[in-house]
């Protein structure tokens, strides 16, 4: 684990989705340790109601999620962040904010769950979005 706290923003489009459930890892495989955000360039407004379910049916705490725009850290000095990582593909080609002490930036590409429109089939690839962001963020951890 790294050896000082580390800030890390995870972009999604939506901010509803993927990025919400990092956030969510981050801060649980974390311990304290170090802080993840999330955000998003165009937000949806709300968490996707199946994300906050396999969070919570996974144990992950999940009443402070809430979509909100990459604006709220691009503007905040004090919220300086250490690393930026874009989890789905047209975040990672827009244009990004001039974030506030240069961090590194890193992409995680991720198919979108959300995109799925049958139900069963929704919450599958949820699921495995879950495991593959536990995954990620526990190799991240390690580095």
């Amino acid at each position: 684990m790294q050896a000082r706290t580390l800030k890390v923003l995870f972009l999604c489009t939506g901010n509803s989705a993927r990025s919400l459930m990092a956030e969510a890892v981050m801060n649980a495989q974390s311990a304290g340790v170090n802080r993840a955000f999330s955000a998003g360039s165009r937000p949806k407004g709300a968490p996707h109601p199946t994300a906050i379910q396999v969070l919570e049916r996974a144990g992950y705490e999940t009443a402070n999620l809430r979509s909100k725009s990459w604006d709220e850290f691009s503007t905040d000095s004090e919220q300086r962040l250490d690393v930026v990582i874009t989890l789905c593909d047209s975040a990672a080609a827009e244009q990004c904010p001039v974030w506030f002490g240069a961090p590194k930036t890193l992409h995680w590409g991720l198919p979108d769950p959300a995109a799925i429109e049958n139900p069963d089939e929704c919450r599958r690839a949820f699921e495995q979005t879950l495991a593959a962001i536990e995954q990620r963020v526990e190799a991240f951890l390690r580095a």
